[in-house]
């Protein structure tokens, strides 16, 4: 079903990225990260197969796969509707400090990967519109070839927007392949939620191609659209218009049509992980209101809801991202609480 990884590897100095407390088990929760020489971190490129659909995978942990290692918890990011996955999660903003999700977890000792999704980056395109049930079953492609190259079973998973949306419904879908779940930015119904209610005028539209544009333009109303500009570097929307320009202008248009006339795309009844779920303060996407009646429904205790201050949809991209990271951080690295 899949491909072997490709020759290609990278080796990259990352400034500040301090290794951590045990890289078997992630940082301990509620210490910092250890400060100690800056770490080296391998990089890797794969591939899988879903049907006819070649998909690109990568792949960063501290120091390169050797034989007979322990094996290191695994965190898998999902990326939303309008960047590719390096753009959401290995972005270098010269000169504005750390970006990259992925640099930052692996310094904490995680084996970090992501994929662009079907018709997006580096992926091929099936020529559907990438809604949610197609992103299912890429990440159902992508696991084969994680489990292989990491020996673990079950992985950590975390989605921000409609990758949160994604990251949910293969949890629903593959119950036994997910240890901890982040929710980033996640929508459940939308209801009263003011980007939302914009897609919803455009219902026709996204209904028409399974393209829709995202030019620079675009990229820039990200960060303004929910009405505080100033918790975003400017020069963070320039760094992704750059990384994403050998993409072209358009993206598949199903994430954004799901959000729009198809929700709810996942019932929190059949989430059976431990579950943290994230959101802005000034999210548009959703509400409080929408996202505590998912809350409440999940069936699994091991749950927590974190309102992250100063911060609006795209908290990874924000002044305050070290916010996520930390809750993050906590969360993923919680103890297995005792049976009663």
């Amino acid at each position: 079903m899949t491909d072997q990884p490709v020759a290609r590897r990278t080796i990259i100095k990352s400034a500040g990225l301090g290794i951590g407390a045990g890289l078997a088990s992630g940082i301990a929760p509620g210490s910092a990260p250890a400060q100690a020489a800056p770490a080296e971190i391998w990089s890797g490129d794969y591939w899988t197969q879903k049907g006819d659909v070649k998909l690109a995978m990568f792949r960063k942990r501290v120091g390169a796969p050797a034989p007979g290692e322990s094996r290191r918890p695994v965190l898998f990011l999902v990326h939303g509707s309008s960047n590719v996955s390096r753009s959401s999660y290995d972005l270098t903003v010269p000169g504005k400090g750390e970006y990259s999700m992925m640099n930052v977890f692996a310094g904490y000792g995680y084996d970090v990967w992501t994929m662009d999704h079907d018709g997006y980056g580096k992926s091929g395109s099936s020529g559907n519109n990438s809604d949610i049930a197609s992103g299912v079953e890429d990440l159902k492609a992508a696991m084969p070839v994680v489990m292989r190259e990491t020996g673990r079973q079950k992985i950590h998973f975390f989605g921000t927007s409609s990758g949160g949306i994604r990251a949910a419904a293969y949890a629903q879908a593959q119950p036994e392949r997910v240890d901890r779940l982040v929710l980033s930015a996640f929508t459940y119904k939308g209801e009263g939620a003011a980007e939302i209610e914009r897609r919803q005028k455009r219902i026709a539209e996204l209904r028409a191609s399974p393209r829709r544009q995202r030019d620079a333009a675009m990229i820039r109303s990200i960060f303004t659209r929910d009405g505080h500009p100033g918790i975003y570097d400017p020069a963070v929307a320039e760094a992704i218009i750059a990384a994403e320009n050998e993409f072209g202008d358009s993206v598949p248009s199903g994430t954004y049509l799901d959000m729009a006339a198809n929700m709810p795309v996942v019932d929190p009844t059949k989430v059976l992980s431990p579950v943290l779920m994230t959101r802005g303060d000034w999210d548009g996407n959703s509400t409080d209101r929408d996202l505590l009646d998912f809350f409440a429904r999940l069936p699994n205790g091991d749950r927590q809801f974190v309102i992250l201050p100063q911060t609006a949809h795209s908290a990874g991209f924000s002044k305050n991202r070290d916010l996520l990271w930390y809750a993050m951080k906590n969360f993923l690295a919680a103890p297995a609480p005792l049976a009663s």
